[in-house]
């Protein structure tokens, strides 16, 4: 009886414990939308209050390593993650929550049925993310290249930090058209607004998106971190990364 009677107390204080954490969660610009109703949701399952930052995978990275104090980090890749745990900042290596697919998006509908010559020749400016830091950014090199239609492009690509400024981009005429990610174009704000077309797959290396539990959250928030890295592989988190356009590992 007293045993149960101390199990039953060390379930309060544990619970207890999980609910006062706030966790702070870096989150890849692709994943806004989607982060928003997982977030929801896991704060409505668990009591476990959620902060997000948003940034490119290359910066969240950045900061990471000079000791940001985030919990869990969502990449838009597997390189960033890794990095990190090799580097001793997350307590396992990096794995996937889902797999991002990336889309050709103009304001504009007459730019998303013309050809690839015709695209590039009528625009002044083109949009992607940053190669260097962004996942998303190198992949939609990689599909121009594949399309054997970079060396036309380039002269007028203009660079995002992050897919979050690619869309601003996009959406305030700054470019007549860009590629960004196709969670952003799914999402109830952006829904119906301009025109988009899929890239084939085959055009690009597979977006894998990995994600870890950083040392950080492990030091400070271990319970409340395991919680949120788990319900990222739920099926109610699933259902929603399937409704913005990714896939499931």
């Amino acid at each position: 009886m007293l045993k149960t009677v101390a199990f039953t107390f060390l379930l309060i204080v544990i619970s207890f414990s999980a609910a006062a954490a706030q966790l702070t969660v870096a989150v890849a610009a692709n994943v806004q939308f989607a982060m928003n109703e997982i977030e929801t949701a896991f704060e409505k399952e668990s009591g476990i209050d959620v902060n997000i930052v948003l940034n490119s995978s290359g910066k969240l990275t950045a900061q990471i390593t000079n000791g940001a104090p985030y919990d869990v980090f969502l990449s838009a890749d597997m390189k960033y993650p890794q990095s990190l745990y090799d580097g001793g900042r997350a307590i396992h290596p990096p794995q996937i929550y889902a797999n991002g697919r990336l889309v050709l998006w103009s304001k504009k509908a007459a730019a998303v049925s013309s050809s690839w010559g015709e695209l590039i020749a009528g625009a002044k400016h083109i949009a992607i993310a940053d190669p260097l830091t962004a996942p998303y950014g190198k992949a939609a090199v990689e599909a121009l290249e594949f399309f054997d239609v970079y060396a036309g492009a380039a002269p007028k690509l203009v660079f995002g930090k992050s897919i979050s400024q690619v869309n601003q981009y996009i959406l305030s005429g700054a470019a007549d058209w860009g590629l960004t990610a196709k969670s952003v174009v799914l999402s109830a704000k952006l829904d119906g607004v301009g025109h988009y077309i899929d890239i084939d797959a085959k055009a690009f290396s597979p977006i894998a998106q990995g994600a870890v539990i950083l040392k950080y959250g492990r030091d400070h928030h271990p319970q409340a971190a395991e919680a949120f890295f788990d319900f990222l592989f739920s099926e109610t988190a699933g259902q929603i990364f399937q409704k913005y356009g990714y896939t499931l590992p």
